[in-house]
């Protein structure tokens, strides 16, 4: 059986094999022909939406779901993601009237999204998803499923019939991959950071505003959502000219939504608690953030033989090839504190690091040069390195731990 690590060590997997394949049969039958209509020959002369359907070929014309919803969260209770950028909710294809199909194919639902990705040879796909691409509940797999399923197999261009050389899944990974494409070109935290829009405990804001702000980086009008009078969902909105995968997205006007935010008085609540940024209209700059070692929030980096190897995500493991946890140091005394994650406090329990709602009593640790120290020490120790999707547990004293690690700490915002 394949195993996922060998994407990692180079080795193709399955889905690249069969291309190979594939490739060979293609190239000893030459008198067959690619299927018609495939996508990767699409013209890009008609703009979903804004052409009528008079039957062009659904591989290429995105129908009935021309308009593109590019749609971001702000998940503050409980804080997903980084500080400084909102998360993806999902890529949607809506009808242009405002209306939607969902749940289009039960032949292809699919609840391996991670491995899918990784036999694809797209791991850095999965540790952006990773990151930036979260479910409230904390199972990231689920809501990558449900998108897919609910409103993946509604794109008309990711017909399997519209490739030329299927391989399985491949209209999976499109969808991902364009997904998080659309969604670096709409940084909602930048464009409103531009406006002196910013995270606040104590300000407001008006709606027209955050929406005027949204609309010059988008290139037109955006659909605002909130929740409790505070902003929680942007919906960015395209057509495509030609097809999802390849085609051109085009800024457009929503179809058929608005928002239900009120007019003014709108919060925009930091996701952690944490002093106020310093305010600019100057597009890009950064806010000032604390950094003090093991103060307030921020992630806990792990390095061996003086090289960054990864980091400790919230169960308390150490991790190489994903996103690193958010913890919070609250301080207990004038030389301790303690550690927590969205998991729960953290611990030395039976000489290894964990973190959850099992911790009923939190360990205290102290820095030390920089570094974390528990005990009077430093130096913490595992039995292997991570590779991959494997994490590796944390001890406290050598015993039979060949390994030695330092963890320092990296202050929510810096990165």
């Amino acid at each position: 059986m394949w195993n996922p690590t060998q994407q990692v060590l180079g080795i193709p997997g399955p889905r690249k094999i069969l291309k190979a394949l594939g490739t060979l049969w293609m190239s000893s039958a030459a008198d067959e022909k690619p299927v018609a209509g495939a996508s990767t020959s699409c013209p890009l002369s008609e703009v979903s939406c804004q052409a009528k359907y008079h039957g062009q070929d659904t591989c290429c014309f995105n129908y009935p779901g021309g308009q593109m919803l590019q749609t971001q969260f702000w998940d503050v209770d409980p804080a997903l993601g980084p500080d400084d950028s909102w998360t993806i909710h999902g890529l949607w294809p809506d009808h242009c009237n405002g209306g939607f199909d969902q749940f289009c194919d039960s032949k292809r639902k699919y609840s391996n999204i991670s491995l899918i990705l990784i036999d694809s040879g797209r791991g850095d796909l999965l540790e952006y998803m990773s990151e930036f691409w979260k479910d409230f509940r904390g199972d990231d797999a689920h809501l990558w499923e449900h998108e897919w399923e609910k409103h993946g197999t509604c794109v008309s261009t990711l017909e399997t019939h519209c490739y030329e050389d299927y391989i399985p899944q491949q209209e999976v990974v499109d969808y991902f991959s364009k997904s998080v494409e659309v969604f670096k070109q709409v940084p909602s935290y930048e464009f409103l950071q531009a406006a002196g829009i910013l995270p606040s405990h104590t300000q407001t804001y008006e709606l027209a505003d955050i929406e005027d702000a949204l609309e010059r980086g988008h290139g037109a009008p955006v659909t605002v959502h909130c929740r409790y009078g505070s902003l929680s969902e942007i919906w960015y909105h395209f057509n495509i000219a030609g097809s999802l995968q390849s085609g051109k997205f085009v800024s457009a006007s929503p179809d058929g939504q608005s928002s239900n935010c009120p007019r003014n008085g709108i919060h925009y609540p930091p996701k952690r608690s944490q002093p106020e940024p310093t305010r600019t209209t100057t597009h890009g700059v950064e806010p000032t953030v604390t950094g003090i070692p093991f103060s307030g929030g921020g992630n806990l980096m792990v390095s061996t033989l003086n090289q960054k190897r990864g980091c400790i995500i919230s169960y308390g493991t150490w991790y190489a090839s994903g996103s690193c946890a958010s913890f919070r140091a609250q301080k207990v005394s004038d030389d301790t504190f303690t550690l927590e994650s969205r998991k729960g406090f953290c611990a030395i329990k039976g000489d290894a690091l964990s973190c959850g709602i099992h911790v009923n009593t939190p360990s205290k640790f102290t820095v030390k040069d920089d570094r974390l120290s528990y005990l009077g020490n430093t130096t913490f120790y595992a039995d292997k390195a991570p590779k991959g999707q494997v994490q590796s547990t944390i001890f406290a004293s050598q015993e039979d731990h060949p390994i030695e690690l330092e963890i320092t700490w990296k202050s929510q915002g810096a990165y």
